[in-house]
């Protein structure tokens, strides 16, 4: 009896999760969302455009349908890529920030599948550039992941958070501080992201503005530190220390690996020797746009060429 509860209760679960993906009765159609799904498919924006001039398939442009991850036939254009489909759809007033059953958007899944005019189109018509809040995951944390620095860079300019972390529960809070886009792109090596959400503001220490959660964690372990120990190089933690990130928190743990040892040298460096007064005062003002959320205005800002670049860590 008691071996055989758990099982009961998980087919019950199942049975619930797919009577919630069959269409209500005032939805039943005579295969109006198949054929809409079957034009995304194979591309044909024409087709669908016809379609949708028709009311009995626009009720079911928001509808979720197909095996697997059954999704909306927006959701289904941003993953295949069909940037014509997706845009018709957006014209007909799709939902842009429809969820499928994974709480994944629209966007989420174009991120994921690398395809970059589908993200910029999806983010034009207002799609949530961090994607739900249901989702454990974020755009941000799958592009910078996965090292699309275009992508990457065109949700930031959106207004993506750029210290966004993974939601896990809160007894893996230690975790939950070391997933940050900062840390996943260095520890996969991808250094033009790294830069890029430096540059956009992402916090040089913890890549976390999340002081409860900090503050439930013993020793949280920095960007810097993570660099270190996974040998990511001097490049990494110049930048961490060009950006302000604070030499003196990380605990140095020394290794036998030449690239560690470069680093560990450059911090010590660094630890010994104060920042010039030119420095100091390019952390101030990014400091200050960063607490503005203006980052993404350095470049139209009033001053001259050389001044920005320097702003912006490219002299």
């Amino acid at each position: 009896m008691v071996l055989r509860r758990p099982i009961n209760m998980s087919l019950v679960d199942i049975s619930k999760i797919f009577s919630m993906l069959q269409p209500k009765d005032e939805e039943e159609d005579d295969g109006e969302r198949r054929e809409l799904s079957q034009a995304v498919s194979n591309d044909d924006d024409k087709l669908l455009a016809e379609l949708l001039s028709q009311e009995r398939y626009r009720r079911f442009i928001n509808s979720r349908s197909g095996w697997g991850i059954p999704g909306t036939p927006l959701r289904l254009a941003a993953s295949r890529g069909h940037l014509r489909c997706l845009e018709v759809l957006l014209a007909r007033d799709a939902e842009v920030d429809s969820l499928d059953v994974k709480a994944q958007t629209p966007l989420f899944t174009a991120v994921s599948g690398k395809h970059l005019d589908c993200v910029h189109a999806l983010l034009q018509a207002g799609a949530n550039p961090n994607g739900s809040i249901y989702n454990n995951c974020s755009p941000v944390l799958t592009a910078a992941r996965e090292g699309d620095e275009d992508i990457l860079r065109e949700l930031l300019q959106f207004g993506a958070e750029v210290n966004a972390r993974s939601k896990v529960p809160h007894w893996a809070s230690n975790a939950s501080a070391c997933s940050g886009p900062l840390y996943l792109s260095s520890v996969y090596g991808h250094l033009d992201c790294f830069k890029l959400l430096l540059l956009y503001g992402a916090d040089p220490n913890y890549n976390c503005t999340d002081e409860m959660l900090l503050a439930r964690i013993k020793q949280p372990k920095t960007v810097l530190e993570m660099c270190l120990r996974h040998g990511c190089g001097v490049e990494y933690v110049q930048l961490l220390i060009d950006v302000g990130a604070n030499v003196y928190l990380p605990t140095l743990i020394i290794e036998k690996t030449t690239k560690q040892n470069e680093a560990v040298e450059l911090l010590l460096k660094e630890r010994a020797c104060p920042k010039t007064l030119m420095s100091q005062c390019r952390l101030a003002i990014r400091r200050y746009m960063r607490m503005a959320n203006k980052m993404h205005s350095i470049d139209r800002l009033d001053i001259p060429p050389i001044l920005r670049n320097y702003l912006n860590h490219m002299t």
